[in-house]
């Protein structure tokens, strides 16, 4: 089946505000149906209803217990180098989430920032020592991300630090969103990066090196995943610096848009 024929039968949840209230729901064309309950053991809609307009997105997992990304993943980014034998996880930190259509914040210091679109794993159930057969049943769904990079902090052979915490993992350094998509094919999706509306990568899913369920199976045999924690699956193509006053935006199929501005801090 063609992905835009699959994508069409899955299911779209956010995590939105609205005045007081901060919930998930599932957005349904231009309504948003609030939902109640744990987004991953059996939500329960609440009969509330809201226009799409009217809520504030926000990137759609609160508090993962952590959040892992990918090194090396298509082979339009290795360029001349070999692909991984296996995958090449790396940490970024929760707190480095930032909600769709907020800004990304270049820290003091920054000089060579760099966006990185991505298909994002969400895991849905605890997950241990999986097979990659066993692997897709433990994905919810995927969302949008941008691994931002500091590539002087990340890659400097003189002054780049001994592991990626700032470079990858500063505040506002992994925006996510704008929905997660459930029950759509994750393995041949269209995924394109804009910078100030400009296209600057454009691949496919179906290109990634590790796929997401072997993604998912070869991190569970040393690190046990829980529901909501995410993985950033790689980027394509090349990356270049963003700069205050710039506009980013992940687009892949099925999903949606997770457009950020850029500003100094």
């Amino acid at each position: 089946m063609p992905a835009a024929q699959a994508q069409s039968k899955g299911t779209r949840y956010c995590r939105f505000r609205r005045g007081n209230v901060t919930a998930f729901g599932i957005v349904d064309g231009d309504t948003v149906r609030q939902l109640s309950g744990d987004l991953f053991s059996n939500p329960r809609e609440t009969g509330a209803r809201h226009k799409l307009s009217e809520v504030k997105l926000l990137h759609p997992i609160a508090a993962p217990s952590k959040i892992l990304a990918l090194a090396g993943n298509y082979r339009s980014h290795l360029g001349a180098a070999d692909p991984r034998t296996n995958p090449e996880p790396f940490y970024k930190p929760p707190s480095c989430q930032q909600n769709p259509e907020d800004p990304i914040l270049i820290p003091p210091g920054a000089k060579n920032v760099h966006f990185e679109g991505e298909l994002v794993i969400v895991i849905g159930r605890k997950t241990t020592r999986v097979s990659m057969a066993e692997a897709k049943d433990c994905i919810f769904g995927v969302t949008c991300g941008n691994d931002v990079s500091e590539r002087i902090w990340q890659n400097d052979p003189k002054i780049k630090d001994v592991q990626w915490w700032r470079a990858k993992g500063a505040d506002t350094f992994g925006p996510t969103g704008p929905v997660i998509a459930r029950g759509i094919e994750y393995g041949n999706l269209k995924i394109q990066t804009r910078l100030n509306g400009n296209v600057m990568q454009e691949d496919s899913t179906s290109h990634l090196v590790h796929n997401c369920e072997s993604a998912v199976s070869f991190v569970s045999q040393a690190v046990t995943l829980y529901p909501g924690d995410l993985i950033f699956t790689g980027t394509p193509g090349k990356t270049s610096p963003m700069k205050p006053g710039d506009i980013v935006e992940v687009e892949i199929e099925g999903i949606g848009v997770l457009r950020n501005t850029v500003q100094g801090s």
